[in-house]
């Protein structure tokens, strides 16, 4: 099988009107949906990332804060599954409990350095 990086972005405006009734329902999917992938030896690894960042430029010379893009834009997470083609995980990809805020999923493949 391959391994396929899922970047997520998005949901910020979202995530901070949520009541924190909301948030643990949203976080029990998050659970059934990875518990799946890792019953089905999926799953590799995955997280949220924080918001706060430094993007260096310039041969590192250049340190800049970030985020400084959209809400949408931002990517909020990762998650590292195994598949055998991209459709296939593109398909895995559409279970993401991100949706429900409005989050997109990008789907590349890792290319494994030999």
């Amino acid at each position: 099988m391959k391994e396929f990086m899922f970047i997520i972005r998005g949901g910020e405006d979202k995530y901070s009107n949520t009541s924190p009734e909301e948030m643990q329902k949203h976080m029990q999917h998050w659970q059934e949906w990875m518990g799946g992938l890792a019953q089905a030896e999926q799953l590799v690894g995955g997280q949220p990332l924080m918001t706060e960042a430094r993007t260096l430029t310039e041969r590192g010379e250049k340190i800049t804060d970030r985020p400084l893009a959209e809400g949408k834009e931002l990517v909020g997470g990762y998650l590292i599954i195994k598949a055998d083609s991209l459709d296939q995980a593109a398909q895995v990809a559409k279970g993401c409990p991100s949706f429900e805020y409005d989050c997109s999923v990008e789907v590349r493949e890792i290319n494994l350095m030999e």
